[in-house]
């Protein structure tokens, strides 16, 4: 026995979902087949494994101490550096022994400009410096 919400003979105010669900259908077709092409890859340099260690440095160099304030001057171990003049500065660190760089140890001020750190990360990467950290405040 069939349930029917009019008693009467009349027309039946039920609404016909079957078109909603193949819409519905589709929709899940072409966001499934389009969502790969929109990831694209990453390049990343990853360590790859060694069987020789490196060999040990008894004496690493001084850490460099890098310095952002909030009006986005740049401090190179506490004295005032233009921002042109870094990538130079960075590149005759790694020159100097290029298998045992000096850390550059980035201090920012919780209000200055990413796009300042952001220029000095590129620098050091131009330069090419592999040891680089941040100072936990």
């Amino acid at each position: 026995m069939a349930f029917s919400s009019n008693s009467g003979g009349g027309p039946m105010a039920d609404i016909n979902v079957t078109p909603l669900v193949d819409v519905m259908l589709v929709l899940l077709i072409i966001f499934m087949v389009t969502a790969p092409i929109l990831s694209y890859p990453i390049d990343i340099d990853l360590p790859q494994r060694s069987l020789t260690p490196p060999p040990e440095n008894r004496n690493p160099p001084e850490p460099i101490s890098l310095r952002i304030d909030a009006s986005g001057q740049v401090f190179w171990n506490d004295s005032p550096t233009p921002l042109s003049a870094l990538q130079n500065m960075m590149e005759t660190e790694v020159e100097r022994d290029p298998n045992n760089q000096p850390t550059l140890q980035i201090d920012t001020n919780d209000e200055a400009d990413y796009g300042i750190l952001a220029k000095v990360l590129a620098a050091a990467r131009n330069a090419q410096m592999q040891k680089i950290g941040f100072v936990k405040k």
